[in-house]
């Protein structure tokens, strides 16, 4: 427990470290903090952060009337910070890849904002007790929806923080978007991933990647693909992956005269009792 300060100070409000690099009086950083109040960008020059990571988070923002979706990594240290890049940057996918091959997330890392080419930049990671570098080789083809979700599963201990509305909003649907009819495709995603209670916005940030809003919008093979996607998530932590997809052709994709919730239900009844009976054995 650190020590309680006594008396006047700020508000217990995080500090949002946004990405970009830029040039301010012929010197350069990386991230910058931003005064809503004054719309003032304030530089911030040290380019690295030691803490805690608790948390990722996918956050959608609208910028100049268009949706943007970010990547928040929240941050313990000596303040609560919340490092937010788009989810389409190097930055965010540089950390991505590093912090896929964290194993345990309740030693301090050390992250550091490298600037590239530009307006480029990278985000490397270090161990903060031996100063070595968390290295994992560029994958430009990385399944990026799969690793946002195991590094949070590897991060679901970690101490979580309520932040303000007012930065961790996620848009909701316009009103219009309530009295029209919802497409088959939409409807057929909700609910499989209402079944799998798989996080709505994985959801999100797969379709970011197709360049579309929602499932509607892709061609049925894309849906398929992202309904198999699902399942598989579902089944990584109970069932081996040969043998769960296997499965999954078997009685999902090769069911007949059953609609695909039924066929899904039964497929995963039957991954259960895989489990169970590997752990009796």
């Amino acid at each position: 427990m650190s020590e309680i300060k006594l008396g006047l100070g700020n508000p217990p409000l995080p500090i949002y470290l946004y990405v970009k690099n830029e040039e301010m009086g012929g010197e350069q950083y990386v991230w910058y903090k931003y005064l809503i109040n004054q719309k003032e960008k304030i530089p911030v020059y040290q380019r690295a952060l030691t803490g805690f990571i608790s948390e990722i988070r996918l956050t959608e923002k609208d910028y100049r009337g268009q949706d943007n979706l970010k990547l928040d990594i929240v941050i313990s240290a000596d303040e609560l910070y919340v490092v937010r890049s788009g989810i389409n940057t190097n930055f965010a996918k540089s950390f991505l890849l590093a912090a896929s091959v964290v194993e345990d997330f309740s030693k301090p890392l050390i992250i550091v904002a490298n600037p590239g080419n530009e307006t480029v930049v990278f985000c490397s990671l270090y161990d903060a007790a031996t100063k070595t570098k968390i290295r994992r080789d560029w994958d430009a083809n990385a399944d990026w929806a799969f690793l946002i979700q195991s590094i949070q599963s590897r991060l679901s201990s970690s101490p979580k923080f309520e932040l303000e509305e007012e930065f961790s909003h996620i848009a909701p649907p316009s009103p219009n978007s309530k009295s029209a009819a919802v497409h088959p495709q939409d409807l057929r995603i909700k609910q499989v991933r209402t079944l799998m209670d798989y996080p709505i916005e994985l959801v999100k940030e797969w379709l970011h990647f197709q360049d579309v809003k929602f499932p509607s919008q892709l061609p049925q093979v894309k849906v398929d693909e992202l309904v198999k996607s699902i399942c598989l998530a579902w089944a990584s932590d109970k069932a081996d992956p040969y043998r769960a997809e296997s499965s999954y052709q078997q009685q999902v994709l090769g069911a007949s005269g059953v609609d695909e919730i039924t066929a899904i239900q039964a497929w995963m009844n039957y991954v259960q009792e895989q489990l169970v009976a590997v752990s009796a054995g």
